[in-house]
């Protein structure tokens, strides 16, 4: 998964991570990361429900543009779904039909959130790509 986030250009500027050793051995799997990314391991994100990870992203500071999440299902599958909101289920393509089946271990979601981290909203995330373990090709090739 890092080489599949690397060729899409995609990286954080805070990675917030639950402090298990499992979420903190998939952080490592997953550096280098960008030089000035700010790492935070949080108990709090320990078998956290979805509202919570709402909470704590809500809490992220404004001048970060971008986020990664390391936590455990199920509530990140669950704070993914809540992201997409009812709407984005109904007009849901095939990742986000993919996505709504199953958040399989070392999965990425990526979303678009238009608001800010504080007022962001059940509904509020717009899903880009979700990519599963599954889906990485062994020739290095990253599907669209």
């Amino acid at each position: 998964m890092a080489q599949a986030m690397r060729e899409l250009g995609l990286s954080a500027d805070i990675v917030l991570v639950s402090s298990a050793r499992r979420t903190l051995q998939t952080l490592d799997a997953l550096r280098p990361l960008e030089a000035g990314t700010l790492v935070e391991p949080m108990d709090q994100l320990y078998l956290a429900p979805w509202q919570t990870l709402l909470s704590v992203v809500r809490g992220v500071p404004e001048t970060a543009r971008s986020l990664m999440l390391i936590g455990h299902n199920p509530g990140l599958h669950e704070f993914a779904l809540a992201l997409m909101g009812a709407a984005g289920l109904a007009t849901a393509g095939p990742d986000a039909r993919r996505l709504a089946e199953s958040y399989p271990t070392g999965a990425l979601a990526e979303f678009s959130i238009a608001s800010p981290w504080r007022l962001l909203e059940p509904g509020g995330g717009r899903l880009v790509r979700f990519l599963a373990p599954r889906d990485l090709p062994t020739t290095g090739e990253i599907p669209a």
